[in-house]
């Protein structure tokens, strides 16, 4: 009995120590999984998405969501996040030809830099991998009696076929094209467009929907390589993206390449300890925030849509595509911080769309084919605060300017590129919107129909967008103006109901609205008022300044009882009934939603009231609640990084609550040990002794060799390298960082 328990006890080491080898062979890259997240808890799902970091070109299995019994050809290019894509490649081997050939597929798999999949009950099979402006695909056929076409579609374009080659372009709005040059490694039988009555082998060009080249191979065919580049400024430029990339066929040479890109990239950050699905959480997350925004420089230069014309970079690239409203909060930051120089072009490239647009207006949803100006406020402007305060460089003086214009020019009307009207004037007198009353009909032809005045969102959203642009007036060394707009960023003082402690809507009279309910008074998404969340969400929408909230909520004690509340607040319908009225406010803990970007800053709230111990329990509870390795792993609308830059902050240990202060809120990291590599090569580390997921509350700290009783460093403190030490335990040290001196900068107590 003796010698068979030694021997056990021996395999059990050896198995633990095999797989203890075995997860540190895994690289990060390794631990990407595309798919989470690919069904979604209601609205828009993520897409397992196949690019380089930042690259132009990117593509996603074309069909809805992982639940999809088909798929619509293979992708040729995405050209606005989650949106939309241009051309498709449809292998087929049946009689009767289509524009877009759609299949169903199994045995899928899907890496950041490549995909494999098999098509038509198993009858065929492509794999892909990719570059910055091109890739290759390998199509595989398996019926050895049949024919052997592959189709290359521009949905609306033009496109011809020459003896081994097709090109062309798809129209993407009045301004924009993008261009393809796809040539193929076997000279096919015979070429022809896609008419109406089936292949035309006389023609070799076609015009408008759905125009198609056809590619024809001998029967028995087994196997069909491609390569195409893709382009915004012609198709010659096209052909030169791709022969500046490719030099073969080879799809395993290609995915080798993109896959130590990948693995460079996401080394950035190293983790030691926690889980499995943990490290495959954060380095998934990590992906999602090179999926946007993409650099369109071509051989140094690029196409612009915001005037339509072609322009020399300068050696800077050009960058576009981002939704600023999601990723100022914590996508912006986190580049910032591991990515300066990038950082720094990307600023650069929206301040050359305001020159090119004539308006000289920062942009807000600036994408490939211009500027969409969706959502509400101008965030431009904490993106260039914030960078400007840790470093980066930024022309001051002209984003101060274009931040200025957008916000005080053009109208702060949600979703209008248009010029400032009556609702701001009544805003410049006033310092917020004015709401409707019920049956009180729109009297500014700026505000949509849809999307309403969201008066409370857009009050608040621009006090912060002005005590941003003080920010920058102060590092210019303009006193007069800094004083000037950080008395403006205090306007949300104006909506807020001391009765109530939130802030609620007032009429053009000034009065608040009443009967008023914070959870669904507002209409659909609560627009009328607020904007996709409700009052609960909006009530801490003051990021420059909780230490003005905290007094007008009468002190630490209650704003806390507060944020507690927030947590524990009960949904108060049904969830059908809930969602039906607010579906982007998911992931719901109480009234707290975890799904939307306005709430991403509340669980760190704790900080700033004395209770660093809740922000710890609360940070566990939403990423182990709301992120995990499934396929529903991610509770709304990613946002390509607006949401899971949260995710990597958090699971690292620390968030910036507010872009514009050079500071980092401490939470409670899941690893025992984080080694992020800062552009200057040197190491921010911060060890987490003991740590577990029940040893989530901080006992104690050190910074860079001191004691450290501060929820919260700055990024001076860490910009060079450095190393926090947290001592973690199962129970809260209550104590740690309570003092009211060592609250996190807020703009009425800035350290």
């Amino acid at each position: 009995m003796k010698k068979n328990f030694i021997a056990l006890m021996a395999i059990a080491m050896c198995l633990t120590v095999c797989n203890r080898i075995g997860a540190q062979t895994k690289e990060p890259v390794d631990y990407v999984n595309p798919y989470i997240g690919n069904i979604s808890h209601l609205l828009v799902p993520t897409f397992a998405t196949v690019q380089l970091p930042n690259s132009m070109l990117r593509v996603y299995p074309a069909r809805a969501d992982y639940t999809s019994e088909h798929v619509n050809g293979l992708p040729v290019i995405v050209t606005n996040h989650r949106e939309r894509s241009a051309f498709s490649i449809s292998p087929s081997q049946r009689e009767t030809l289509h524009p877009v050939v759609s299949v169903n597929y199994d045995n899928e798999r899907i890496t950041p830099y490549s995909f494999d999949i098999e098509l038509d009950d198993n009858t065929m099979r492509a794999r892909y991998a990719v570059d910055r402006q091109s890739a290759v695909y390998e199509l595989n056929f398996y019926k050895k009696d049949k024919p052997v076409y592959v189709i290359v579609n521009s949905a609306n374009g033009m496109i011809k076929i020459g003896k081994n080659y097709v090109s062309g372009y798809q129209q993407l709005n009045e301004r924009t094209k993008v261009y393809i040059y796809l040539e193929t490694e076997t000279t096919p039988t015979s070429t022809g467009i896609l008419a109406a009555d089936g292949f035309d082998g006389r023609t070799s060009m076609a015009q408008g929907e759905n125009a198609c080249a056809v590619l024809r191979y001998k029967d028995g065919t087994q196997k069909v390589r491609l390569r195409y580049g893709v382009s915004f400024i012609s198709e010659d430029q096209a052909r030169k993206n791709l022969m500046r990339e490719q030099d073969s066929y080879d799809v395993d040479k290609v995915a080798a390449r993109g896959r130590k890109i990948w693995n460079d990239a996401l080394s950035k950050i190293k983790v030691t300890g926690g889980s499995e699905d943990q490290k495959t959480v954060l380095y998934t997350s990590y992906y999602r925030t090179f999926e946007r925004p993409v650099c369109l420089s071509e051989d140094g230069r690029y196409f612009s849509a915001y005037d339509g014309q072609v322009h020399e970079d300068g050696g800077i690239p050009f960058y576009t595509d981002d939704w600023i409203w999601d990723t100022y909060r914590a996508a912006h930051p986190l580049r910032t911080l591991i990515e300066p120089k990038k950082q720094s072009h990307i600023i650069e490239s929206y301040l050359r769309m305001a020159e090119q647009m004539g308006t000289e207006w920062m942009p807000t949803f600036p994408e490939i084919t211009g500027d969409s100006r969706r959502m509400n406020s101008n965030h431009g402007v904490a993106m260039v605060a914030d960078a400007l305060f840790k470093g980066v460089k930024v022309d001051a003086n002209r984003a101060f300017e274009y931040c200025r214009k957008g916000i005080e020019e053009k109208t702060l009307a949600p979703w209008s590129g248009n010029k400032a009207g009556w609702i701001d004037d009544f805003y410049k007198q006033n310092g917020y919107i004015p709401a409707l009353r019920e049956g009180e009909k729109e009297t500014d032809p700026n505000v949509s129909g849809f999307e309403k005045r969201q008066p409370v969102a857009v009050t608040l959203g621009t006090a912060y967008d002005m005590w941003c642009l003080s920010r920058i007036a102060e590092f210019m060394g303009d006193t007069e103006k800094a004083n000037h707009y950080a008395q403006l960023g205090r306007n949300y003082r104006t909506i807020f109901n001391s009765k109530t402690s939130f802030f609620h809507p007032k009429d053009k009279d000034g009065n608040f609205l009443e009967p008023f309910d914070y959870r669904f008074s507002g209409g659909l998404g609560a627009r009328d008022a607020y904007d996709e969340n409700n009052g609960w969400t909006y009530r801490w929408d003051v990021q420059h300044n909780m230490a003005d909230l905290i007094n007008l909520m009468g002190g630490r004690d209650n704003f806390a009882r507060n944020l507690d509340q927030t947590f524990a607040e009960p949904m108060g319908r049904g969830k059908r009934e809930f969602y039906e009225q607010l579906p982007d406010q998911t992931g719901n803990i109480g009234q707290f939603t975890m799904a939307n970007e306005p709430s991403l800053h509340i669980p760190y709230l704790y900080n700033y009231a004395g209770q660093p111990w809740k922000t710890q329990k609360r940070v566990r509870q939403v990423l182990k609640t709301w992120f995990r390795n499934d396929v529903m792993g991610i509770p709304g609308d990613e946002d390509g990084g607006g949401l899971t830059s949260f995710v990597v902050f958090s699971s690292i240990g620390f968030y910036p609550v507010t872009p514009g202060f050079p500071s980092y809120n401490i939470g409670s990291p899941l690893f025992n040990n984080v080694k992020v590599t800062l552009p200057n090569g040197k190491i921010f580390e911060i060890e987490a002794k003991n740590c577990s997921d029940e040893n989530k509350y901080i006992q104690s700290a050190t910074l860079n060799g001191k004691t450290w009783n501060k929820p919260w460093f700055s990024h001076d403190d860490i910009k060079n390298g450095g190393k926090l030490v947290l001592v973690m335990g199962r129970h809260p040290n209550k104590a740690w960082g309570a003092d009211k001196k060592a609250a996190p900068p807020s703009a009425d107590i800035e350290k």
